[in-house]
């Protein structure tokens, strides 16, 4: 393995040997990685490598074969899924699907209401709580609108409004920036910068590597379910077996993927 380094500060993220097979498939082969609180750490990889996998282990909606997970310093092996965002955990998903006939707000909403700090707020106190974060992500303007109504660009900041409102610690990010255009990647990246300025813990799978570049403390490269590589972005981008697991020729000549 290449390019390895270790977080310094007290960790938001363990996984330790994490095995997943789904029969004869082995998606994730001993992981072990760790995610420092307060760091932004992007997750990068080949299509099929384990990266979407190896989010939904850190959610806790994918048990491990063996191996486990601790978050925020719970162990959630056998925790219900449902508790884990009770700890400070939330994750966006690559294909967005809002409660399209709820309003914006109301989507919001329910993510206030079943969050971290759910069952303390009435309901009124989860409408404020959507109002802020809505003004946050920049869709203050849209609170009324019907979720369906929303471009690809506004779907994916409620995507990340809702789990914003769960008040969470950490949060997983799962292609947030796919199929946005350079201005409202640019305008993406800004908005994840000042949520993790706001001390939120950040692991975000992202093939845009702009972002990734852009934004990551560290990256950690996933390759046929193994880690390969983990380290300062520019170092790991330059490494041997990232360039030919992942980036290509091309891009060790300085001319990234789009």
């Amino acid at each position: 393995m290449s390019a390895m380094t270790a977080p310094a500060r007290s960790p938001a993220v363990e996984a330790r040997g994490v095995v997943v097979r789904f029969g004869g498939l082995v998606a994730l082969d001993g992981v072990t990685l760790s995610v420092a609180r307060g760091e932004i750490l992007g997750l990068i990889g080949p299509n099929g490598a384990g990266k979407t996998t190896l989010l939904s282990v850190m959610a806790g909606s994918q048990r491990p074969t063996s191996g486990g997970v601790s978050v925020l310093g719970h162990d959630i092996a056998r925790v219900p899924t449902y508790q884990i965002v009770k700890f400070g955990v939330a994750r966006t998903f690559q294909v967005v699907k809002p409660f399209a006939n709820l309003s914006v707000r109301e989507n919001v909403a329910v993510g206030a209401l079943y969050g971290r700090h759910g069952l303390d707020r009435p309901s009124r106190a989860a409408f404020a709580a959507a109002d802020e974060v809505l003004e946050r992500v920049g869709l203050a303007s849209e609170a009324d609108r019907p979720a369906a109504e929303l471009t690809l660009a506004g779907r994916k900041r409620l995507e990340i409004a809702k789990a914003l409102a769960t008040d969470p610690q950490v949060l997983l990010l799962d292609e947030v920036m796919a199929g946005l255009t350079p201005h409202e990647t640019d305008q993406a990246m800004d908005l994840l910068r000042s949520v993790n300025a706001a001390g939120v813990t950040l692991i975000v799978v992202e093939h845009v590597m702009k972002a990734i570049m852009g934004i990551s403390q560290r990256v950690a490269v996933l390759h046929q379910g193994r880690l390969i590589a983990q380290g300062p972005p520019a170092l790991v981008v330059a490494d041997a077996l990232v360039i030919e697991a992942y980036l290509g020729a091309r891009y060790a000549e300085g001319r990234p993927r789009a």
